[in-house]
């Protein structure tokens, strides 16, 4: 799925098949929720997520979070 291909949105939750560089919609919802940390993203927004555990992950950070990845400050 892409940006431009626009499915009527449910007010649930989606369920995603994550690929390589995209995602397809197996059932539609308006939003997944990240692995890391239980926040709804909502589909428009998708930009991070692991291929192999098939997750979704609300940003880079929870990414990482979830990795068990320390972010120095």
């Amino acid at each position: 799925m892409n940006r431009y291909e626009r499915q009527p949105l449910s007010a649930g939750e989606a369920e995603i098949e994550y690929l390589d560089g995209d995602i397809r919609v197996l059932r539609p919802g308006a939003f997944v929720r990240c692995a890391a940390t239980g926040v709804p993203i909502p589909l428009e927004d998708l930009r991070y997520w692991n291929v192999d555990l098939q997750e979704p992950y609300a940003s880079y950070q929870a990414k990482l979070q979830r990795m068990g990845i320390k972010l120095g400050k």
